[in-house]
């Protein structure tokens, strides 16, 4: 691991032109306005420090604002009586004003979160286009059916006709975390809108910065005033007074376990419909049968990418015996090999985690885990003048029982461990109260089949991981959470259905 720190300025004039308005403000009903109490909060790089942008930090009379915009959206003619070949052609709007601003977004992206450019610019941004895109053939394609029914009793002349409609769920709280910020966003976004519902989007307070950037993209694009609504500001006061407030129909939420509980709490009080992605230890299973030459690459980029900050991320791995020493190598030699810098150097293969908190927190486990019995096989360091780097870190030596086994990390550290049976790795992959992912690597398909069966995960990679498409649904077993984002039960999120029976 090298660490090679040259200070860097964004080079797209747009992102320029964004960051050259200092303060920022709230989305609310079409218009950008202040937060009413006047307070703000800065967003700073967290590779150098340096101050970004100040903004707005929304309060509960803020989000109630924001919601009651996005009711009178949802019921008023603009949007409720926009054809759905309309919303379409919106969405595919949407999605060509982020490709035109993809250089600014990936470098505003960048400066806020830390990830490499490249990351953002080759990646997350383009998918994030690609979630309105794929949604916009949603948009026509949301139908009822017809059904025959049973009911003994009809009036003499008369015959039941019975159907089902699908109807927009209502206003919807998005709440996004701070790792992939644009692309959780889209996620959540694009197959609500899709739906017909409004929004009020509340960004991490740690990396809003693309997330008020697409707002302004979504009005040059055409959308109706207070469709989508975005507070900037704490969880704590915005996003528990989004989670409870009563006008609100739906949570669409990403991020921790802890979290996601206080929000199931918070939507007790009108029963608010839940779509909770949650905390993940997601685990790679490596049979003897491997190719190593896809494991040891495709491993180390499930752990290691943006900095392990991905709810996927490959943390733990069981190793057959047979190749364990050779994978704890491989990974040790990719980890020793991946150059830490801005993550606006074309350089830089990992930039920083996103805050000196989260690096201490990661660093926190490592030590534990030493203590422990564990051995750092590379990595282990945390470096940076704002201490916000950590060097990409495989450990070995690491019991099932250890919190680097345990619990969700959100950094780039592995744990190794050696297993002789199927049947063994298997055991160790469940034993966890996570189920979000999971990866399985070896040249039999039939075991590999078998195992993806057995394991409780929302998704399971073979020879790959951390492979997404809008398509592919994505969600999480046990407390990794509630229901599935993209593909068509991403729709169904912000759907409800209503049966019609008639005697005609």
């Amino acid at each position: 691991m090298t660490l090679i720190l040259r200070p860097f300025k964004p080079e797209s004039e747009g992102a320029k032109a964004f960051l050259s308005i200092p303060r920022k403000r709230l989305l609310i009903g079409g218009a950008w306005v202040e937060a009413s109490g006047g307070a703000t909060f800065s967003t700073y790089d967290p590779a150098t420090g340096e101050p970004l942008a100040e903004l707005s930090e929304a309060n509960a009379s803020d989000v109630d604002a924001a919601v009651s915009a996005s009711r009178a959206a949802f019921e008023s003619d603009a949007w409720r009586g926009m054809t759905p070949s309309a919303r379409a052609k919106l969405l595919w709007r949407i999605a060509d004003r982020i490709e035109a601003n993809a250089d600014a977004l990936a470098e505003l992206e960048t400066l806020d979160q830390g990830k490499s450019l490249k990351t953002g610019r080759f990646g997350e941004i383009p998918a994030s286009a690609e979630q309105f895109r794929y949604y916009a053939g949603f948009a026509t394609k949301i139908l009822g059916t017809t059904i025959p029914t049973s009911i003994a009793y009809q009036p003499p002349g008369k015959k039941i006709f019975a159907y089902t409609t699908r109807e927009p769920i209502g206003v919807v709280a998005a709440i996004t975390p701070w790792n992939s910020p644009l692309l959780m966003a889209a996620m959540k976004l694009a197959p609500a809108l899709a739906a017909g519902c409004t929004v009020v989007l509340k960004p991490a307070e740690e990396t809003s910065l693309t997330a008020l950037r697409l707002g302004e993209l979504m009005i040059e694009a055409g959308l109706p005033a207070g469709v989508v609504n975005i507070v900037t500001g704490s969880g704590e006061v915005a996003g528990a007074a989004l989670a409870a407030h009563p006008d609100v129909d739906k949570v669409a939420f990403t991020g921790s376990t802890e979290v996601g509980k206080l929000i199931v709490g918070a939507a007790r009080g009108n029963l608010k419909k839940l779509t909770l992605e949650l905390g993940g230890k997601s685990p790679a299973i490596v049979l003897a049968d491997a190719d190593m030459d896809l494991a040891v690459p495709g491993i180390a980029r499930g752990i290691f990418a943006n900095a392990g900050q991905v709810c996927v991320a490959g943390s733990r791995v069981y190793a057959h015996r047979a190749v364990y020493d050779r994978l704890v190598e491989g990974l040790a030699r990719e980890a020793d090999r991946l150059r830490l810098g801005h993550g606006l150097d074309p350089e830089t293969d990992l930039g920083p985690l996103v805050n000196r908190k989260q690096a201490d927190r990661v660093a926190r486990y490592v030590r534990a885990g030493v203590s422990d019995g564990a051995e750092i096989v590379a990595g282990g360091v945390q470096d940076g003048e704002q201490q916000t780097f950590y060097a990409p870190t495989v450990v070995t030596g690491v019991r099932q029982d250890m919190a680097l086994m345990r619990e969700e990390i959100f950094g780039p550290v592995v744990a190794v461990t050696p297993f002789d049976e199927a049947g063994e790795a298997l055991a160790f992959a469940n034993d966890t109260p996570y189920g979000l992912a999971a990866s399985v690597w070896t040249a039999d398909l039939s075991t590999a089949h078998r195992l993806s069966a057995a394991i409780r995960s929302g998704t399971v990679w073979i020879n790959c991981h951390s492979y997404f498409s809008p398509e592919l649904p994505k969600g999480g077993h046990k407390q990794s959470g509630w229901g599935y984002e993209n593909g068509a039960p991403g729709l169904e999120n912000y759907l409800e259905t209503k049966t019609v029976c008639a005697l005609v």
